[in-house]
């Protein structure tokens, strides 16, 4: 195979190489975006607001509960007709409060009088309360809300347990003339309501935590790694006011280097925002898993396809050769291939030192065959020639179909006394032998010329010398060897 042929074959190998892969490439690119927006879209407008409802749905039945109960303790008339009786008998609303506590399992129940100050609580009065510490400043936020607004809920000590943090549910009470006479309420205990936020985000794969009007991050999980409020946490400090300021919202923030989508709705029983996000890169990772498993099925394939197109270039690249070196009626080498080969025979004769001749051969009177038996047996004379002159030869050497009835033969490390002895031999043999093609018994001569290679000498030049030789076979009567020197 020649250079050219070689870088030919391996330029079209590298081009189809890398126009199957970046197909491959571009297509399995666009799928992996494609899916990935789609991924985007489904959890943003789908997944995630449902998943918001499904939660906001068990808040209202876990954490609404202690509103309602405090709302039955404002409006229950026990406790009005007790304030308004002066608060006589303390004995009896603190039984209330401890039945209420063990009832509705609240880890506290209590009541502050408006008239006298006094905490109650259901293990007993515990202190009275002051506009001047910093502790009670709960009191007196709730009897200033505006008359609409009947509770708060939020986060503080336990007053009778100093070690407990517990949400509270603040609830206004009044007389039957709608006077403000004191604030009644339970409480849950943080612990109990992170539990249930973990519950949340185990059942939901989701996490979940809550905000203030303000803000401020009130309940979380022990697993939250965000800051104390949402203008300090990373990625949402810019969100921040749209959050708080929509009743129900959708975003999509960067967190580490990672896509995170959040769904904010308002809790309004509680005014907290219920927060819930979800990391793309559980459904990114699934995303990347098949996009890499494709371009490794691209290469695989891309791979198959070149040991086929090799082989297949390879078989068809011979084939071509074949047919551009090789002689369609014979079989033997055309003249191309005679050039190639001559070239290589030559510098290895020069480089050995050894002579080099050739026989360029003509099949006497062969127009007579032609004239007598048809074109179609004159072919397969000159088909059986070939081989009968063929089987006279080495394996080094070169037999030729020059043209017509012509046939040329290359034969390295011969002189030119040896080439004369294989010009006489093949022409007796050829002489001798009667040709039976189709039913057809003939009889042909070869008249022959021989030349050995000179130092030096073109190509052109001993073709030339022996073609010479081969006319003067002709002009001396055929059927003879005549030799150039």
């Amino acid at each position: 195979m020649s250079n050219g042929v070689w870088n030919d074959k391996k330029r079209f190998i590298w081009i189809l190489s890398l126009l199957l892969l970046v197909a491959f490439a571009v297509t399995s690119g666009i799928s992996y975006q494609v899916a990935h927006d789609s991924l985007s879209d489904q959890i943003k407008e789908n997944n995630l607001p449902l998943t918001s409802d499904n939660i906001y749905s068990e808040i209202q039945q876990d954490l609404l509960r202690p509103i309602f109960i405090s709302s039955l303790m404002a409006q229950d008339t026990f406790v009005r007709d007790w304030t308004i009786n002066h608060e006589q008998t303390p004995e009896k609303l603190i039984r209330y409060l401890k039945e209420i506590q063990d009832k509705y399992g609240t880890v506290t129940s209590f009541f502050v009088s408006e008239a006298s100050r006094k905490y109650y609580h259901s293990s007993g009065v515990l202190k009275q309360i002051e506009d001047i510490a910093p502790e009670d400043a709960w009191y007196f936020r709730v009897r200033s809300l505006p008359k609409h607004e009947h509770y708060e809920v939020n986060i503080d000590t336990d007053t009778a347990d100093k070690n407990r943090t517990v949400i509270y549910v603040n609830y206004k009470v009044f007389d039957f003339d709608g006077n403000f006479i004191g604030v009644t309420g339970v409480g849950l205990a943080v612990e109990s309501v992170k539990r249930l936020i973990e519950l949340y985000q185990a059942r939901y794969n989701r996490s979940v935590y809550f905000t203030d009007r303000q803000g401020n991050i009130t309940l979380h999980s022990e697993l939250f790694s965000g800051g104390v409020s949402l203008q300090v946490s990373p990625g949402l400090k810019t969100l921040a006011t749209r959050i708080l300021t929509s009743p129900s919202t959708s975003f999509s923030y960067q967190k580490a280097g990672e896509t995170v989508y959040l769904n904010s709705r308002l809790v309004p029983e509680f005014k907290w925002h219920l927060i819930v996000e979800q990391q793309e890169a559980q459904g990114e990772q699934k995303l990347l898993t098949t996009f890499w498993a494709n371009i490794g099925l691209s290469l695989f394939i891309t791979l198959g396809i070149l040991v086929i197109a090799n082989m297949t270039l390879g078989k068809y690249q011979r084939k071509l050769e074949l047919m551009a070196s090789t002689d369609k009626l014979t079989g033997m080498a055309n003249r191309q291939a005679f050039e190639e080969y001559f070239a290589k025979s030559l510098a290895q004769s020069v480089l050995e030192s050894t002579p080099m001749s050739v026989l360029l051969l003509d099949i006497d009177h062969f127009k007579r065959v032609n004239d007598s038996h048809g074109h179609n047996i004159g072919d397969l004379v000159i088909q059986s020639l070939s081989q009968q002159l063929k089987a006279q030869l080495r394996s080094d050497d070169l037999l030729c179909r020059w043209g017509g009835e012509e046939f040329l033969i290359l034969l390295p490390g011969c002189s030119l006394s040896q080439a004369s002895e294989v010009a006489q031999k093949l022409r007796k043999q050829v002489e001798e032998r009667l040709l039976t093609v189709n039913g057809c018994e003939i009889n042909v001569t070869i008249s022959c010329g021989v030349a050995e290679c000179q130092t030096s000498e073109k190509t052109e030049e001993l073709i030339n010398r022996v073609d010479i030789a081969l006319y003067q076979a002709k002009e001396q009567g055929r059927n003879r060897v005549v030799l150039s020197y």
